[in-house]
């Protein structure tokens, strides 16, 4: 479904970048969750210290998700956020409900952040070569930022 708008990017590259758009908005609300599933399930003697990195880690991926989602309805489309969509659509690895300690947590976290930074970076060139440099800019914007949050979660799994 589009919406008549006086964008001038075509109706066939606004719905081509809609739908990555969309691809990466599934995967980015999965990981917005698996924040918060860290976050609240954390134990161990750096707790507070995981706690508070997780809600910030969180924090971030909800600014993405609003990207994502504002992106999508800017070019015309429906953002699809539902948890069912989100459920089905994300490629995201599945976030193992036994983590306890820090250190499962941040492996748990780590591996989606990094997995969410390469289809990231992958849908850079995709929006490029379908010829939406808005999107593109989203998606390096998202990229850098998932390699910071990730820099600080791996930070946590170094050997002292």
């Amino acid at each position: 479904m589009t919406y008549t708008s006086r964008n001038d990017l075509s109706d066939h590259i606004r719905k081509q970048a809609s739908a990555l758009l969309q691809a990466r908005l599934s995967d980015a609300l999965d990981l917005e969750a698996q924040a918060k599933q860290a976050h609240w399930n954390v134990k161990g003697p750096h707790f507070l210290q995981l706690h508070e990195l997780f809600d910030r880690v969180h924090d971030e991926i909800e600014q993405f998700v609003d990207l994502l989602a504002e992106r999508i309805t800017a070019l015309g489309h429906i953002a699809d956020g539902r948890v069912t969509t989100t459920a089905s659509a994300t490629t995201l690895y599945g976030y193992p409900l036994e983590a306890q300690g820090g250190a499962a947590h941040c492996q748990a976290l780590a591996a989606s952040l990094g997995a969410f930074g390469k289809l990231v970076r992958a849908a850079i060139d995709q929006a490029d070569s379908i010829g939406d440099a808005d999107t593109a800019d989203l998606f390096t914007q998202l990229s850098r930022e998932t390699d910071k949050q990730l820099w600080f979660v791996e930070a946590h799994l170094q050997a002292h």
